[in-house]
Order: C-alpha cells, then structure tokens, then sequence
C-alpha cells in the first residue's frame, strides 16, 4: 500500500494501516480474536473492515482474512484506475481531429501569455533569461528586494554574465540604504552591470533581448504578463531608455538626498512635494519606494521642523517655507553634475 496514502485516504473512505494496526493485527491473526477495548488505539483496523464483531461474544473482534481484506481495500481503487483509463482515452479521442489544426493567426497566439503563480512566473523568466543572447533590462521599484529574491536574481545573472549579456537595472534611491541591495550591487557590478536609481520608476519590469518583457499583473505580483507583442515589447524599452537617461549612477552621489542645511532631508523634499499635491501617505510611500511606516516618520520630522501641528497646517507652512523652490534647484544642480 501507497505509505503516502494514509492521511487523506484513497478516496473510497479508506485510510493507511497505522503502525499500531499492524501489530494488534497481526496478534488477531495469530490468536483467532482480540479484545474490542484492545483496538481503541487502533482505528483504522474498523475503518478499514479488517475486523467483525465475534458474533459468540460482543466483547471480542475476529480478523478478516489477509486476502479477503486486501482484496476489499484495493478493488475501489483498481475500479477508479479503470474509470480514470477510460476518461484517458475519451479526451485522446475527443481530441484527435484537433491535432492537425492550427489557429488561422499563429504570430499573435502566444503574443500575451498570463502567468498565474510564483512558480509559473520564475520557470518562464528563467526560460526566458537561459536564452537570452545580447542585453537584459530590469526596473526594480521599492527601498529593496528581500535577501531570498536578491539570491533568486543573482542566480539568474550568473548564468548569462560569461555569455557577455549587457545587463542594465534601475532602483529607486531609497535601495542605496539597503544591506541586501548594497551587497547585490557589489556583487554584479564588478562584472558589467549596470545600475542607477531614481526618485520615482514604474512598477517591475524585466526585458529580455527587446523581445520578450514582464510585467506584474496584479500589485502582490503573484500573476505576470510575458508579452511577445513587439511595439508592445518596443514601447517599454523606450520607457526603460528614458527612465535611464534620468537615473543617477549607483556610485555617483544623489545630492537631492544629502543633508540640507535648512534641516530637512533631500526625501523629506520630496514628500513635501508630494503632500502639496495631494497625495497621501500610501502613495507618496509607494511612489518613492518605501514601507508607509517610513514615510509616516518622515513625515512627523518635516512636520516638527516646520513647527505644524496638523496635516492641515503643514500643507500651509511647506508652501510659505520655499523648501519646494529649494528642491527645483537642487534638482537642476543635480542634473548639471550629472552631465558635466
């Protein structure tokens, strides 16, 4: 009998032979009857019909013959194998003339594929990635993967860093203070990689050879698009490439996010923006990347800086300070670094 069985039976009501089963079996077989209190440990001896009333005394059971409980026990499941051989050959059957068939358009058929499940999502990607022969492009949004994803990446890269695959990754600014990133960058930049961060990016995207592209498809990333579509495929490797052109080196300084003298954060800039606008504390999180704890705490300093006693009155006191002015110029002196 299947050992895997036993805990969830086979379907008919039948359970495995537990361990105690045997042994007070056995001592039925050996001594013709066993006491019923003797079974109480024992259960599935009754489940599985090995045992019957003596019928001279209440008090005792009398072991069914090996053979015949055998042959109860498994004439079900030969019986569902017959009926699941026969369904077999049905569907073989129903489908056969469909072989031959193909769709009428076959270049759009597989050109958005819906890959529901973690498991489902990482074979393609890595089925995708073992072909890729030129350039791979990955935006990575949030402060910072976990350590288990970060292995998860790392693992991929190692397979296409010797086949001289140009490889290309933006983060978000909040990821330079993460261990798990720091230590990823540090790992795969010596090869070539690429990295640069930005203030706000699009949600995940992964291109491979500016054929095939990922995106998440629902917001816990749990279902994915593959998409072949090529001006589909086409249009987010420009998204990528100007995305790019903004981003800031992974080794180069971001001097919006330097201390400030007026004792605001470059972040904190940032999220006063962001306030003024209207938005509130679970999308200024997400949009620049980090938990709404954070964000909230950030909010608290500003707050505390600017001497507000509500949300209200911060709104005002960020408008009247020119901390906003302040980070359009910061900004321009960034890019001014950067292309000079």
């Amino acid at each position: 009998m299947d050992a895997k069985r036993g805990e969830s039976g086979d379907g008919h009501g039948h359970n495995e032979l537990c361990e105690a089963g045997r042994s007070l079996y056995a001592s039925a077989l050996r001594n013709g009857r066993i006491a019923r209190s003797e079974v109480i440990d024992a259960p599935c001896l009754i489940e599985l019909a090995m045992l019957r009333p003596d019928p001279d005394d209440a008090q005792w059971l009398r072991p069914i013959p090996p053979s015949v409980a055998l042959h109860q026990l498994i004439h079900p499941i030969e019986r569902e194998i017959q009926e699941r051989r026969r369904l077999t050959m049905s569907l073989t059957d129903a489908f056969e003339p469909f072989m031959t068939l193909s769709p009428n358009d076959a270049s759009t058929t597989h050109a958005i594929t819906v890959l529901d499940g973690l498991s489902v999502i990482n074979t393609a990607l890595d089925r995708a990635i073992d072909e890729c022969t030129e350039e791979l492009l990955t935006v990575q949004p949030g402060s910072g993967r976990p350590p288990a994803t970060l292995q998860e990446g790392l693992r991929r890269v190692e397979t296409i860093i010797d086949r001289g695959v140009r490889m290309r990754t933006l983060y978000q600014h909040t990821s330079r203070h993460n261990p798990s990133s720091m230590a990823y960058v540090e790992l795969v930049t010596p090869y070539g990689a690429e990295v640069r961060t930005l203030e706000e990016i699009i949600d995940r995207l992964i291109i491979v050879d500016r054929k095939v592209a990922f995106i998440p498809a629902r917001s816990d990333r749990r279902v994915a698009l593959e998409l072949r579509h090529e001006g589909l495929v086409q249009y987010l490797v420009g998204v990528f490439e100007q995305f790019w052109l903004h981003g800031i080196p992974w080794n180069d300084q971001v001097v919006s996010y330097a201390p400030q003298s007026d004792g605001i954060s470059g972040v904190q800039h940032s999220i006063a923006k962001l306030l003024v606008e209207g938005h509130v504390d679970e999308a200024i999180a997400r949009r620049l990347g980090m938990n709404v704890r954070t964000c909230r705490a950030h909010i608290a300093k500003l707050a505390s800086t600017l001497g507000s006693g509500s949300r209200a009155q911060l709104g005002y006191l960020i408008a009247r300070s020119g901390i906003l002015e302040q980070t359009e110029s910061d900004e321009l002196v960034e890019q001014q670094v950067k292309h000079s």
